[in-house]
C-alpha cells in the first residue's frame, strides 16, 4: 500500500503590487536575453504586511529562450509601522513565445496564460515583531501589470 504524504498548507500573507520604470534592455548575451527594470514604488497589503514597496530596487530578467523567463527582484517595503523588509524574489515566467513578446512590449497578457510562480525570501531585523519571517519560507504567484508585478504572497506551513 503506497501512502501519499500530506502536502504542507499555505497562508495568504499579502499582496505586493510593485510598480517598474521603463525597462532597460541589455540585450542577447550567452545567458539569454537581459533586461531590468527598476522598481520605483508600490504597495503591499494583507492580514499580516501593510505598507509600501520604496522606490528601490529592481527586477532583473533573463529570457533563455522565447517561452521562459527567470527573473530575480530585490526591493524594500516599509510597513506602515515603520519596520521595513528587504524583499529577495526568485520568480519563473513561462508562457507562450508571443505572450511574452507581449509582455515584453507592456501589453497586458491574460494571467491565465502565464504560469508565474516564485519564492520571495522576507528579511527583518531579527529582535524586532518580524522576525518570523527570517525563519519562513514564503512561495507566490504572480501577475504581470501595465506598470509593474503583483504578487500574492504566502506563507508555507
Amino acid at each position: 500500500m503506497t501512502i501519499i504524504p500530506t502536502p504542507p498548507g499555505l497562508d495568504f500573507v499579502a499582496t505586493i503590487d510593485v510598480e517598474v520604470s521603463e525597462t532597460i534592455t541589455i540585450g542577447n548575451t550567452a545567458q539569454g536575453m537581459r533586461r531590468v527594470a527598476p522598481i520605483r514604488g508600490g504597495s503591499v497589503s494583507g492580514p499580516q504586511l501593510t505598507g509600501r514597496v520604496l522606490d528601490a530596487g529592481a527586477d532583473f530578467q533573463r529570457y533563455p529562450s522565447a517561452d521562459l523567463a527567470y527573473l530575480e527582484a530585490n526591493y524594500v517595503l516599509e510597513l506602515d509601522d515603520g519596520h521595513r523588509i528587504l524583499v529577495e524574489n526568485r520568480a519563473i515566467r513561462s508562457a507562450a513565445p508571443e505572450d511574452l513578446e507581449r509582455m515584453m512590449a507592456g501589453e497586458h497578457v491574460d494571467p491565465s496564460r502565464v504560469y508565474f510562480r516564485c519564492i520571495p525570501a522576507l528579511s527583518a531585523d531579527d529582535s524586532g515583531p518580524y522576525g518570523w519571517l527570517n525563519r519562513t519560507l514564503f512561495l507566490g504567484s504572480g501577475e504581470r501589470l501595465a506598470h509593474g508585478v503583483r504578487i500574492d504572497v504566502f506563507r508555507v506551513r
